[in-house]
């Protein structure tokens, strides 16, 4: 009995932590919290290391370390700053500023996942806007909620799509059908919702770039992860299987003459790939516990779902709350991992708190003071509202 207590214990402290994102007094983060969480829960017997072992999801794990070091390559290429580069100078005034960040960040969000976009794209955009003299917060701003919108179009733009693409029987051209529309439309959304909250950017005057540093291009690197991407994208949309085919994508980069493997690897989160080990255990946990089973006929629901979702994304973080929900839905369900998907990746807009995109952007805008909690409510509230309300329209409508 105290050992059943003490294992429900730990469990409600440790999704408490994961919500604060850290420990008073500790320097612990949520990869830590997990993984020590997973390791008192293992010690007190609530599951024993075989089966925690077998509770992490290997096809999750391998399709996010292989986009990573994806992205990677793309990064040390130059790819990501040729884009925005490129789409900034045709630009032309504030207000074409806007637009092409938005909709640039949101294109590459649904392609590449979006928290290593926003590290990439933040400190262009403070470069961009200072070069210009332009107040940089409705930029970063853009930057980070387009990352999320844009994310949603695909199963490879953020991790909690790739939980769904893991757990779901959709397929990658399947998802992307049905998302597509809802990620544009919460693009034009946002961009119409900048433009209503900050008057400066409604200005048409043209403006140069002329201080703005070309990209450093590494071409022979960017020419093949190129081409090694657009192969890995054609799979997808011929239905291979996704961690499959981004292995052999990222095992195809590894083999080069041009970069140490070292800094490769070190552009890989593995403080994420820890966080998503240890929530794999502490879900299995709760399943052994069965404490969920409250929530069933709230998940088997849309409206139900996407309000739950939506708390949960921000109590939790959206990661967390996907692994908790998706044990009640069925495959065959479509509907119900459509609404999954775009719920915990929109509400992610909601707070500041709510994905990590917010925070990258929030912790750049900071540096100039300009930037509150309050600031990015006033931006994101709104705005997670409307889109939810058309991704379920969307979806509803169309499955």
């Amino acid at each position: 009995m105290l050992r059943s207590v003490l294992q429900l214990l730990i469990l409600a402290l440790s999704y408490g932590a994961l919500a604060l994102g850290g420990v008073p007094g500790l320097r612990m983060n949520r990869a830590t919290i997990s993984l020590v969480s997973a390791a008192l829960l293992i010690a007190l017997g609530a599951i024993d290391l075989p089966s925690a072992w077998q509770a992490i999801d290997p096809q999750t794990i391998v399709f996010l370390l292989s986009m990573m070091i994806l992205n990677a390559y793309l990064g040390f290429s130059g790819f990501f700053q040729i884009a925005m580069v490129t789409i900034v100078r045709f630009s032309g005034s504030p207000l074409g500023l806007l637009i092409f960040l938005t909709v640039a960040t949101g294109m590459l969000s649904a392609v590449f996942l979006n928290d290593t976009l926003a590290l990439v794209t933040t400190p262009l955009t403070l470069r961009i806007t200072h070069a210009l003299g332009l107040n940089p917060v409705p930029y970063l701003l853009a930057i980070a909620g387009a990352t999320n919108i844009g994310s949603v179009a695909t199963l490879s733009g953020n991790p909690q799509n790739i939980l769904v693409g893991s757990f779901s029987n959709l397929r990658y051209l399947q998802f992307t059908q049905v998302m597509v529309p809802v990620a544009v439309l919460g693009l034009g959304l946002q961009v119409v919702w900048l433009w209503w909250l900050y008057p400066e950017v409604r200005s048409r005057q043209s403006c140069t770039l002329a201080t703005l540093q070309p990209a450093q291009v590494q071409k022979g690197l960017l020419h093949k992860t190129l081409i090694v991407s657009g192969l890995m994208f054609l799979a997808f949309l011929l239905g291979f299987p996704l961690a499959e085919s981004s292995l052999l994508a990222a095992a195809a980069l590894l083999v080069t003459r041009r970069l140490k493997p070292e800094r490769v690897l070190a552009q890989v989160d593995w403080s994420l790939l820890v966080l998503f080990a240890g929530l794999f255990i502490l879900t299995r946990c709760i399943q052994n516990f069965d404490l969920l089973a409250t929530l069933r006929p709230w998940v088997n629901q849309p409206l139900p779902l996407v309000v739950l979702t939506t708390l949960l994304s921000n109590l939790i973080s959206n990661v967390p709350t996907v692994l908790l929900l998706a044990q009640f839905i069925p495959k065959g369900a479509d509907q119900l991992w459509y609404l999954l998907a775009a719920t915990s990746t929109l509400a992610g807009n909601l707070t500041l708190f709510g994905a990590v995109a917010n925070l990258i952007t929030a912790e750049a805008a900071a540096r100039s003071g300009q930037f509150s909690f309050w600031q990015h409510l006033r931006f994101g509230a709104p705005l997670t509202l409307l889109t939810l309300a058309i991704a379920y329209a969307w979806i509803v409508g169309q499955t």
